[in-house]
């Protein structure tokens, strides 16, 4: 999945250049872990990757809400989470992770925000460590994130298979952690759908202050993001704006079912004060479950998505892009 790196586009008042956007078919609810394994995420000036969920049967964003899992701009070396909401929901500020929290206000524009403190989460020290792994858990008690660089990705993950059980109380704190305390998450958000985009420039990258700041080379006019970058040669501005993904894969709690709320209690268990601790699936551990599929308690481990580098369209609804950009 790349941005278009092969057509020379002229300079027009709107210049398109093409990219991908991926939608999976299915959506997933509380009870839910999804796990990528990515070995490139595209990168570079101009680029705005992200790896993110919407909700169904959503009229106006962000009804049904938003959970960014990875996202990032430009030449910025550090994921950001957000999670995007109608008002009222917000991050809380005592709660355990490691990540630092940039916004609480889960309705405003960028959402309420946490930047991943370990290193080699984006850009070139992502590519370079040999890419990386993000999970993100939908649970009664809130939502979490983790993430691993190659070096450091747990056993537990490096061997797990579409039939493995999961268990995330073995994990460490997560990077990133929305408890209910401050969000109700059944009420904000509605079963989400996976999402691949890769935007050029765009209401972040683009915007001027923040390409200059990210982008110090580039110029200083206020289309300069699109000047620079979309137009022009695609090569090599847009050699690394590509994904490279090893697998997508959701595991499910039993007594859940894809798409919809959770079964269990409204506590996690096994999760206790410690700092240490991580929230688990509030039925113990996650096993795949199969989409077609009855709900069932049973620990039975039954694939519910597993999408390799090989055949990530057969499972996703899949669409190309043209980027349109205006130059102003």
């Amino acid at each position: 999945m790349r941005v278009d790196n092969t057509t020379t586009i002229a300079p027009a008042v709107l210049v398109n250049r093409p990219s991908v956007r991926i939608t999976s078919q299915d959506a997933y609810g509380t009870g839910n872990i999804i796990i990528i394994d990515a070995i490139h995420i595209p990168y570079g000036c101009s680029v705005w990757p992200s790896f993110w969920t919407m909700g169904t049967d959503v009229t106006i964003w962000p009804d049904g809400g938003e959970i960014d899992i990875i996202e990032a701009i430009n030449t910025m070396n550090n994921n950001q989470y957000a999670l995007h909401t109608t008002g009222g929901c917000f991050l809380d500020r005592n709660t355990t992770q490691t990540g630092h929290i940039i916004g609480t206000d889960c309705s405003t524009g960028s959402g309420c925000v946490v930047a991943e403190s370990k290193p080699n989460s984006f850009g070139v020290g992502f590519a370079n460590a040999g890419g990386g792994v993000f999970v993100t858990q939908l649970d009664v008690s809130g939502v979490y994130f983790w993430f691993w660089s190659r070096p450091d990705i747990p056993d537990s993950i490096k061997s797990a298979t579409s039939t493995s059980t999961i268990d995330p109380s073995t994990w460490g704190p997560p990077s990133a952690s929305y408890p209910t305390t401050t969000c109700n998450y059944t009420q904000y958000f509605s079963p989400q759908q996976l999402v691949f985009t890769t935007t050029l420039c765009g209401v972040w990258a683009g915007v001027p202050s923040i390409y200059q700041s990210t982008c110090p080379s580039g110029g200083k006019a206020p289309n300069s993001c699109v000047a620079d970058n979309v137009i022009g040669p695609g090569s090599p501005t847009y050699d690394e704006a590509y994904w490279e993904v090893s697998y997508v894969r959701t595991y499910l709690a039993a007594g859940s079912q894809p798409g919809a709320p959770s079964a269990s209690s409204t506590s996690p268990s096994g999760t206790t004060s410690s700092s240490s601790s991580a929230p688990t699936l509030p039925t113990g551990s996650g096993t795949p479950k199969s989409s077609s599929s009855s709900s069932s308690s049973s620990s039975s481990a039954i694939p519910l998505l597993d999408i390799s580098r090989y055949d990530l369209g057969l499972l996703f609804l899949t669409a190309v892009c043209a980027v349109a950009v205006t130059v102003l």
